[in-house]
This record gives C-alpha cells, structure tokens and sequence, in this order.
C-alpha cells in the first residue's frame, strides 16, 4: 500500500488572509490559493506545501451554511482533517474498507485541473475523505498526490 506519512493538517480557521499572513510570518510558509475546490462546499482555501498546511474558512456570507460551519461553532478555530499520502490511492481505499471505515467523498483531479489550479505540480492527485471525525476526532484524508519529475 506505500504509506507516505503525513502529507498536510487540514486546519479550519474563521478568516483566511489573517491566518495566511500569520503562518507565514510564523513559519515562513507560502501558500497557493485553491478556492476553486472549496467553492462547491462555501469554503476558501489556501494551501502551503511547504508547510504541510491547508486554511479552510467560510466564504464571507456563507459563515452559517458552509461545511466547516458546524465545526467552527462547536471547537473554534483548529485541525480539522489530516491528510496521508499513499503510494496507490486504490489500495488504501481497500484497506480503509476492509477496517469498516466508509469514504464520505473523493476526488480525482484531471491532469487539466492540475495544471490549471496547481500550477502543473503534480501528475496525480486523488483524494479519499473518510468518515472517521466520530471515532477519531478529527477526519482522516487518504491521498494518491505524486509529484511531476522536475517539479
């Protein structure tokens, strides 16, 4: 199955550009602007891969009805999901079965997307969300991202 170990920690905050600067000035991290895969959801995101950090905020007018809205009123501002990579998406989601855990979505970018919205970084990027909050506390993200050679 090839774990990879953590790829990145999915943290919900309440306003976006005032946590982009302040993990940037804290850590140094540089983040790219991906609100084009939390728009369907009513969330801005900006990711750092450097850091090994996703923002998640409400879009401004949908702080009630957007998908982090439960979370943020009930544990503030914090990880919400974490993301482990893995050497084949596929395999991983056969073992997350196997141990009973249900995939609550997925998603597998194009490689059209990828060189729209990431800058071309990546050759693969797939994505299992599980439905593990209950148990875990937080959710857990099964990852397929592999890198373009000289990217």
């Amino acid at each position: 199955m090839g774990l990879r170990g953590i790829n990145r920690v999915i943290i919900a905050v309440r306003n976006l550009q005032m946590s982009k600067e302040y993990y940037s000035r804290l850590l140094g991290a540089t983040f790219l602007d991906a609100n084009w895969t939390g728009a369907p959801f009513g969330i801005e995101v900006a990711i750092s891969w450097d850091a090994g950090i996703e923002l998640i905020a409400p879009i401004a007018g949908r702080e009630h009805d957007c998908v982090i809205a439960p979370f943020l009123e009930h544990r503030g501002e914090g990880v919400m999901n974490v993301v482990f990579g893995f050497d084949n998406i596929d395999a991983a989601r056969e073992r997350a079965e196997a141990a009973g855990t249900r995939v609550s979505h997925a998603l597998d970018y194009t490689q059209a997307e990828i060189d729209v919205h990431l800058d071309g970084l990546f050759g693969k990027y797939a994505e299992l969300v599980l439905d593990t909050a209950a148990r875990c506390g937080f959710s857990v993200t099964l990852a397929q991202i592999d890198r373009k050679h000289g990217a």
